[in-house]
């Protein structure tokens, strides 16, 4: 820490008062044992004087220095707390912003988040699976002779809509979003036809094919829910399934 020029001259003129003393005492003291082995009284009596003069000006110096010591303390300790305050608050000013950032980072991040969503619910949700074709059931009394394919021994039989084995497809979307659309599409496993050829209505039969009449929607777990449809499908030809569901998200 720098000392003002004022603090610097009081410091040099203390320390000069101070050394005079000593010398002008230890010359006192001096003559005064020369003067006590002289005998002279009255001299003595006025170098005592002296002495004691000396010795108030030496405690003065020390009582001021003393004082000069501590006000110096005091002036750094009050430093100190200035530079320790000017830090705790460029440390609360630094944590402000850092928080202020990682809160404008979240926000970003969510509404970019919100915006892939959209994007995906507007396109739509695709789920797509292949249904293996329907055995019919053997005839009561039906036997296979020897040598002859199964197929001959299962001819009579044929599969109805109570022997299909219904398939349920499910898409997960946000558990905040509202459906607005599920769309429904069927077709043989190996046509090569279009899907928007394809589109099957809830409950329309076609191809020995149905679509349940409604969708189901699960409840929200985990941020998301799923939305299902059922499928029936009893022909002897394997077919190929999808549905879209669309969906916004709540504002």
């Amino acid at each position: 820490m720098l000392l003002p020029d004022s603090v610097l001259a009081a410091i040099i003129a203390g320390t000069a008062t101070l050394s005079a003393s000593l010398l002008q005492l230890r010359s006192a003291l001096l003559r005064e044992a020369a003067a006590a082995r002289s005998g002279a009284g009255a001299t003595r009596r006025k170098k005592r004087l002296q002495l004691i003069i000396l010795l108030v000006i030496v405690a003065t110096a020390g009582v001021s220095g003393f004082a000069l010591s501590q006000w110096l303390t005091n002036g750094e300790r009050a430093a100190q707390g200035v530079m320790q305050r000017e830090l705790q608050a460029r440390v609360a000013e630094i944590a402000r912003t850092a928080s202020q950032l990682e809160l404008t980072r979240g926000s970003e991040r969510a509404e970019i988040e919100n915006g892939v969503l959209r994007r995906i619910g507007a396109d739509g949700v695709v789920m797509t699976a292949t249904v293996a074709a329907c055995r019919p059931p053997l005839l009561p009394g039906a036997t296979t002779p020897p040598g002859a394919a199964t197929e001959t021994a299962s001819a009579a039989a044929v599969c109805t809509e109570a022997d299909a084995s219904p398939v349920t497809l499910c898409a997960t979307i946000p558990g905040n979003a509202t459906v607005t659309e599920v769309a429904l599409f069927s077709r043989a496993a190996d046509s090569q036809a279009a899907w928007s050829a394809s589109r099957f209505l809830p409950g329309q039969e076609s191809g020995q094919a149905r679509f349940a009449e409604k969708y189901s929607e699960g409840a929200p777990e985990a941020g998301v829910r799923q939305v299902c449809q059922g499928f029936a499908h009893w022909s002897d030809h394997a077919r190929a399934v999808r549905i879209i569901v669309r969906y916004s998200l709540q504002v």
